[in-house]
């Protein structure tokens, strides 16, 4: 019923903390990329979610967003992690995108150790635990540096047009979660909630923008809670 999405420079067990907390009568997928562009990762979104809940963090948030609106009918509802619908300014998003090839070009260029050690001082995860960032650090090191460039250049935030005037028209049921020390996030959860129909936020408490890492069983309990109630809409949709 569940398809969990990782974000850049994750592995699909990314996800295992949260996946292994969900009640059994919601069986779940970690989906694993083997495509590094925008359109082959949704290709594999809709291969390996058609009919499930699209659970998406970060980049995977923004992939999950992005294959729904394509195709509503084909999943049954979204969750997102620290995620945002895009940067609605054009001057703000060029410049994104301007860093964001900047970053892709030092990327295919250096070594994966050299691409990981940059990764992890980011100040986005200044507030990780030593521990949380090297549980991290195989995953991340598994990746090539060509396949997470081509990512960047194709999927980046700054390539990315916004879809925020797309949201008004959704009609699928979605949660947006955000740790509460990540301000930008949470502004943005509280927007998706505010803009799409069918949406709520839920902001994490003492977590920053990896609240699944960082508060896996509450991440977990508020999927569980989002689950049953796609159920319940499931089951009434039915019976009318």
């Amino acid at each position: 019923m569940v398809l969990f999405i990782p974000g850049f420079m994750q592995r699909g067990d990314a996800w295992r903390a949260v996946a292994e907390l969900l009640p059994e009568r919601y069986p779940s997928a970690m989906l694993d990329h083997r495509r590094h562009s925008l359109e082959g990762r949704l290709r594999e979104i809709a291969t390996a979610g058609e009919g499930r809940v699209l659970v998406g963090y970060s980049l995977g948030g923004r992939l999950a967003l992005r294959a729904v609106l394509r195709e509503p009918g084909r999943y049954a509802g979204l969750v997102t992690l620290s995620t945002t619908a895009g940067i609605d300014e054009a001057l703000a998003r060029s410049a994104r995108a301007e860093a964001d090839e900047r970053l892709a070009a030092w990327i295919e260029a250096s070594p994966i150790q050299d691409v990981v050690s940059v990764w992890e001082r980011q100040p986005l995860f200044a507030d990780q635990s030593d521990a949380l960032v090297e549980a991290q650090r195989p995953g991340r090191l598994s990746h090539d540096p060509a396949g997470l460039a081509l990512l960047l250049r194709t999927a980046g935030q700054g390539m990315l047009e916004p879809v925020w005037h797309e949201l008004l028209g959704l009609d699928v049921p979605v949660l947006a979660i955000a740790g509460d020390r990540d301000d930008g996030y949470v502004r943005a959860a509280r927007r998706i909630a505010e803009t799409a129909p069918r949406a709520r936020a839920a902001v994490v408490a003492e977590a920053g923008h990896a609240p699944q890492l960082q508060q896996p069983e509450e991440v977990a309990r508020l999927i569980a809670g989002f689950l049953d109630e796609v159920g319940g809409d499931a089951g009434r949709a039915g019976a009318g």
